[in-house]
């Protein structure tokens, strides 16, 4: 009688997917980091998205969850497009700060395409699997 058990390697076990900051991702980031410096963000974020800003800047890879924040915080934000000084480079608002801290429109694009692209990986898969018939 033979055994119909798989050894399982350690390669062999699923490695969750990650994802790597873009140039422009770094760019914004860094910008926000600079402006904290000098003083321009003065009440701006949270330890959380400044923490954000330093993993970008760093190139820190990033997981889908990480990711699906990241695209939560610029649905939520893009309003503070709307406000004043959020295209004021000498002296941004704190809404632009933070927007950039996340990464700022290439972050957006970038997430928006991950989590875009993980959604239809789903529901790929939900049609075909047995739960679906």
């Amino acid at each position: 009688m033979t055994n119909n058990i798989k050894v399982v390697q350690p390669s062999d076990i699923h490695k969750e997917e990650t994802y790597t900051p873009t140039s422009g991702m770094k760019s914004a980031a860094r910008r926000a980091l600079r402006w904290k410096e000098e003083g321009k963000a003065k009440g701006a974020g949270t330890p959380v998205g400044w923490g954000r800003a330093t993993d970008i800047v760093a190139g820190r890879s990033m997981s889908l969850s990480t990711v699906k924040r990241m695209y939560s915080f610029f649905s939520r934000h893009e309003v503070d497009k709307k406000g004043k000084d959020f295209y004021n480079n000498s002296n941004p608002s704190n809404g632009r700060i933070m927007w950039d801290a996340w990464g700022g429109d290439a972050g957006f694009s970038w997430s928006r395409k991950i989590v875009e692209r993980e959604k239809n990986r789903a529901q790929k898969a939900w049609e075909g699997s047995a739960f679906n018939r």
